[in-house]
């Protein structure tokens, strides 16, 4: 994984390539925590030799595993790095996935491996996203 800050004028982006065989999000868990990213977006495109969706069960307050065990263009991945409860880089994301007969799958980012390259800009916030753990839905939502 390469890391490149691309612009700085008030908002910091970053250009994170990833390579065969990267895990995507502990890489862009070390990514934020080197660069002290605490209200970050990003976009990416590339490919996974596999991943893991996740679909959350409101009533199980818990992600459904969707596991893809194939090569898959990334078609679309957007999300946010926030801080969590603990002020630990938390990573939200969500994925939609191309197999090579057209069809798609979507859903949470649970895990990644590239396959053989993720290109991922991240442009930073100018002020800090925090979340707190709602018992109700079960999850760490971000505070506003």
């Amino acid at each position: 994984m390469r890391t490149k800050e691309l612009h700085r004028d008030g908002a910091v982006t970053y250009a994170v390539i990833f390579e065969t065989g990267d895990e995507v999000t502990a890489g862009l868990k070390q990514v934020a925590h080197e660069h002290n990213l605490d209200a970050s977006h990003f976009t990416a495109i590339g490919a996974f030799q596999e991943v893991t969706l996740g679909y959350f069960e409101v009533d199980q307050k818990e992600y459904k595993h969707i596991p893809v065990h194939e090569q898959v263009e990334v078609l679309s991945m957007i999300g946010d790095i926030s801080l969590d409860p603990k002020g630990q880089p938390q990573i939200h994301a969500h994925v939609v996935v191309g197999r090579s007969d057209g069809t798609t799958r979507g859903g949470h980012l649970l895990e990644a491996h590239v396959r053989p390259t993720l290109e991922v800009v991240i442009v930073e916030s100018p002020a800090a996203l925090k979340r707190k753990f709602d018992p109700e839905v079960g999850l760490a939502l971000i505070e506003v």
